[in-house]
């Protein structure tokens, strides 16, 4: 099952690459108020259910992908097509 997971710091917390794209975003003539800058990771995952591969996922960025005291993370499961 493909599973994308998004790790973005949590509000609140010192993003310095997030200030500095959103500086460089103003000098280029582009308005943007801010900018904060996370992390995008694909996986494959062995499960046979939407909820089975959530929870594995949950449990890998617990314990890997996300640093739970400075970053959040959100789940996206690609649904298979109806055959």
């Amino acid at each position: 099952m493909k599973v994308t997971v998004f790790v973005r710091p949590k509000a609140g917390i010192l993003d310095p690459q997030g200030e500095a794209v959103g500086g460089s975003l103003r000098t280029l003539g582009f308005a943007v108020g801010g900018a904060r800058v996370g992390r995008l990771v694909d996986l494959e995952v062995d499960a046979t259910t939407a909820d089975e591969a959530r929870f594995q996922v949950e449990q890998m960025c617990e314990q890997l992908l996300a640093n739970p005291l400075i970053e959040s993370f959100e789940i996206e499961i690609e649904r298979e097509a109806a055959a």
